[in-house]
């Protein structure tokens, strides 16, 4: 794992001749410190006077951090660290890889993450002690109401998120499905999802392209459950189908969820949704990605700020059709291809070597610091692959 030197010492040009003095932590020193403590460094900081100030280690190098442009993941991100402690490891007999979804469990203070299609692997949950330097601390396999196990024949887990009441929620692509488990692992009901969402023939989405994305507003009033391709029927005339839709669950007065609303989001040309992330009341982040053969992955960050103004488009036939003002609104947070490298290698070819298969996505709910900074943590699905890398990466953004 690359990280932050382990201390910092603040350089600035004073008068010639005179002492250095020490003078209050500017901001962006305050939000990297806070950054370096949550990843557990021990950080002190030597200040004089002048108009501009540089990081430094103490032996001289430029720091990675807040102090300049080394880590910037334009236009609102920080890079704060990666671990590849997870790649390849394997637990009573068990690999450890396939990671396609990511949330924290308040009850075992840990990261739950699901494994997606796993061949004759049972569907499992793995949990992680942390996201800075992660170990695996436990885990549970995802069975039917009758007790049978899932596997990559029948379940392919893309999604997750943890219930108020600590129960478990995975969307698998196969059908698609959103299915709630308790907290052994077995299943005790599921949401309902609209026909035209069902892999085609039976309905208009594409198999290995339906909910990849799952969320659960920190209140636990939303789960959100969101598309990876577009479906045929928001295909434009003209072959372009860059829409894609957003299931909004809100939750009953009895505690159960209720289909209530979808959304309409336009990735970018080439992109598609990997995943997502609630946050505030209404806000989504959202992971696009893609992967091109002899190029690599290209991943970014982007913001939804609030899906409560988004238009409802359960009636729209067809997203090609809409104006953009009627399909959600969103603003670019991180660029991650852009984020320099940590010093990160990859057995395959990629832009940035730091880059990979990241389909997890999760927000810190104890990494907010500074003035609207929060920590975001990517996990990379390596498919159980010798070209791919199981790697979590830690960035400090500024969520809109």
């Amino acid at each position: 794992m690359t990280r932050l030197p382990t201390r910092w010492v603040i350089r600035t040009a004073g008068p010639a001749g005179t002492r250095p003095r020490t003078h209050p932590r500017p901001r962006w020193v305050r939000a990297g410190l806070a950054a370096a403590a949550l990843a557990g460094l021990t950080v002190a900081t030597v200040g004089t006077a002048a108009s501009a100030a540089s990081s430094t280690a103490a032996d001289g190098r430029p720091v990675p951090g807040f102090g300049g442009p080394e880590a910037e993941c334009p236009p609102r991100g920080t890079a704060i660290g990666f671990s590849d402690a997870l790649n390849k490891v394997v637990v009573d007999g068990e690999t450890v890889g396939g990671l396609s979804g990511l949330a924290y469990d308040a009850r075992r203070h840990a990261y739950a993450a699901v494994v997606d299609r796993s061949g004759t692997r049972p569907a499992r949950i793995w949990f992680l002690s942390e996201t800075a330097r992660p170990t695996v601390v436990g885990s549970i396999v995802l069975r039917t109401s009758t007790g049978v196990g899932y596997d990559g024949g029948n379940f392919d887990g893309e999604g997750l998120a943890v219930l108020p009441d600590g129960r478990y929620v995975v969307s698998s692509e196969t059908e698609p499905s959103i299915r709630i488990f308790d907290r052994t692992g077995t299943e005790q009901s599921a949401l309902p999802v609209p026909g035209r969402f069902r892999v085609a023939p039976a309905g208009e989405a594409t198999d290995n392209a339906t909910l990849e994305g799952l969320s659960i507003s920190p209140s636990g009033r939303f789960i959100y459950a969101a598309m990876e391709g577009t479906l045929a029927g928001d295909v434009s005339a003209a072959g372009e189908a860059q829409t894609r839709r957003i299931l909004v669950y809100r939750r009953t007065a009895t505690g159960s969820y209720e289909l209530s609303r979808q959304l309409g989001y336009r990735a970018e040309p080439g992109q598609r949704i990997s995943e997502i992330a609630a946050y505030g009341e209404d806000g989504l982040l959202v992971l696009e990605a893609s992967f091109t053969a002899g190029v690599g992955n290209r991943n970014a960050l982007w913001a939804v700020p609030d899906t409560g103004r988004t238009a409802d488009v359960t009636a729209v036939p067809n997203l090609s059709a809409l104006p953009a003002r009627a399909l959600a609104g969103k603003q670019l947070v991180a660029d991650l291809t852009a984020c320099p490298t940590l010093g990160a290698t990859n057995p395959g070819t990629q832009i940035n070597p730091l880059m990979d298969n990241y389909e997890a996505l999760a927000i810190d709910p104890r990494g907010r610091f500074g003035r609207g900074l929060t920590t975001v943590s990517v996990l990379s699905d390596d498919n159980f692959g010798a070209t791919q890398v199981t790697r979590l990466l830690r960035v400090a953004v500024r969520l809109p």
